[in-house]
C-alpha cells in the first residue's frame, strides 16, 4: 500500500552530523536556510563524542570560521595547542623541509585541537542557537537514508524510517568512503596508502618548541603533534603486518619502541594514558570527480579526503561548507533557488580552485617521502638541501594555513 503520509519540506538535507555536517547547518540556520541532519548514530553520541585519538590543526581562517559560528568560544583554552611551525624530516637527515608564517612576528602557523572536542563543541553551538534559528534545523538521528530520486525542482528522499522528506539540496557529508556519494553516482579518484596509522598521547623527558614533526623513514613515517611542553601526539605509519606486531607489544616495550623511533631526540617517551586504548586507521586519500550533481553537493572527506600530512583536511572542508552556505544563504536571501545549476557550479569551481593544488602538492609529497628506491632517496636529499627555491610547495602549504577569511 503507497505511503500517502505528506513529505516534510526542508530546504537542506544533510547526510552525516559529523563536525563538517554540524558546522555546515549552524551557516544555514544563521541564513534562515531550514537543513535535516540525517545520521545513524543516536543524537546522545553526537552531543558527547567519545574521544578518537586524532588532533586537528586548525587554521587562522577556520578559527574565525568557528569564531563567528560560536564553535571556537565552545573548545576550551586548555584544549588549544598553539602550532609555531612544522617540519619535514627525511630517514636520519638532520636538514629538514620548514613550514613556517612568514610576515607577522609570532603569528602560529595554527592550532591543534583533539577531534572529539571540535565535535562536541560543534554539537553545542548548534544545539544552543537561539529559538527562531533553532527551528529550523530538523534533526534525524539514528536513522539513514534509504533512497533518493532528484529532478529540476527539488529531491525525493525516504528514510530507513519510511519518513519521506522533499529538500531543494541534497548534501553528503559523510565522510571519504560516502556511502551517498556513491548513490548519487559520483565517483571518486581513492588512493590506498597501504599502511595503518596509529595515534596516541605520549609524554617525553624533553621540551618540544611547538613545532609539529612528519617524518618520513624507511618503511614507516612518524608524527608528533605538540599538545603540552612535555606532552605530544604521536602518530605511527606502518604496513598492516608491522602494525599487528606493533600492536602486540608490551607498554613498556612500546614506550622503548617510540623512544627508538624518535631517535631518542626527545628523550624517554612514555604513553600519556597507559590504559587507553589504541585508535588505528587504514590511511586512504580521495578526491571526487565532481563535487556537485542535480540538487546535490559533496562536503568534506566526501569531496577531498587528504593524506594528514600536510594537515589541511578539515580546514579545506570548513572552507567549502563556508562557500556553499554562503551560496545558499544569498539565493535565500534574494528569494531565488537555492540549488540552481549555476550555483552549484559556482561551489564546485571554487572549491576544485581551492583544494586542487594542495591535493597535489600533498600527494607528491607522500610520494616522493614514501619511495624508498636509491633514486627517490637521492632527490629527497638533494631538495631538502637546497632549501626555499625547491620548495614552492611549502610556501603554498604555508599560505593557506596562515590566512584569513575576507
Amino acid at each position: 500500500m503507497p505511503n500517502t503520509n505528506p513529505a516534510t519540506e526542508i530546504d537542506v538535507a544533510i547526510v552525516g552530523a559529523g563536525p563538517i555536517g554540524l558546522i555546515f547547518a549552524n551557516a544555514l540556520a544563521r541564513r534562515g536556510v531550514t537543513a535535516m541532519l540525517i545520521d545513524r548514530q543516536p543524537r546522545s553520541a553526537l552531543a558527547s563524542p567519545a574521544s578518537d585519538g586524532r588532533e586537528i590543526a586548525l587554521t587562522r581562517a577556520t578559527q574565525q570560521i568557528l569564531e563567528r559560528l560560536d564553535v571556537w568560544p565552545r573548545i576550551p583554552e586548555s584544549e588549544r595547542a598553539r602550532m609555531r611551525g612544522a617540519k619535514v624530516f627525511d630517514g636520519e637527515s638532520l636538514f629538514a623541509m620548514q613550514i613556517a608564517p612568514g610576515g607577522v612576528p609570532d603569528q602560529p602557523l595554527g592550532c591543534l585541537v583533539p577531534n572529539h572536542v571540535i565535535r562536541r563543541a560543534a554539537y553545542s553551538a548548534l544545539d544552543d542557537l537561539d529559538e527562531t534559528e533553532a527551528d529550523g534545523i530538523f534533526w534525524r538521528d539514528g536513522v539513514e537514508l534509504e533512497r533518493f530520486a532528484d529532478d529540476d525542482a527539488g529531491v525525493d528522499i525516504t528514510l530507513a524510517s519510511g519518513e519521506r522528506v522533499r529538500a531543494g539540496l541534497l548534501v553528503a557529508a559523510d565522510g571519504r568512503f560516502s556511502a551517498t556519494r556513491r548513490a548519487m553516482g559520483i565517483a571518486a579518484h581513492t588512493y590506498q596508502h597501504g599502511q595503518h596509522m596509529l595515534v596516541c598521547r605520549m609524554n617525553h623527558e624533553q621540551a618540544h618548541d611547538q613545532t609539529a614533526w612528519e617524518w618520513f623513514g624507511h618503511g614507516q613515517t612518524l608524527a608528533l603533534l605538540p599538545v603540552d611542553t612535555h606532552c605530544s601526539s604521536v602518530v605511527l605509519t606502518l604496513s598492516p603486518s608491522d602494525m599487528e606486531a606493533q600492536l602486540g607489544l608490551s607498554q613498556e616495550a612500546f614506550d622503548a619502541d617510540i623512544t627508538r623511533r624518535f631517535d631518542h631526540r626527545l628523550g624517554a617517551m612514555t604513553k600519556a594514558e597507559p590504559d587507553a586504548e589504541w585508535h588505528r586507521y587504514p590511511l586512504a586519500s580521495v578526491y571526487a570527480e565532481r563535487f556537485a550533481g542535480r540538487r546535490q553537493a559533496l562536503l568534506g572527506d566526501a569531496a577531498v579526503g587528504m593524506h594528514p600530512v600536510t594537515a589541511h583536511g578539515f580546514n579545506l572542508g570548513v572552507d567549502g561548507l563556508w562557500r556553499l552556505a554562503g551560496l545558499v544563504g544569498d539565493a535565500r536571501a534574494a528569494a531565488r533557488d537555492i540549488a540552481t545549476p549555476t550555483l552549484l557550479s559556482r561551489y564546485q569551481r571554487e572549491q576544485r580552485l581551492a583544494t586542487g593544488p594542495l591535493f597535489a602538492a600533498t600527494m607528491a609529497i607522500v610520494g616522493l617521502y614514501t619511495d624508498d628506491r636509491r633514486r627517490a632517496q637521492w632527490l629527497r636529499k638533494a631538495l631538502l638541501r637546497a632549501g626555499d627555491a625547491a620548495w614552492p610547495v611549502r610556501r603554498l602549504i604555508a599560505s593557506h594555513l596562515t590566512r584569513a577569511i575576507d
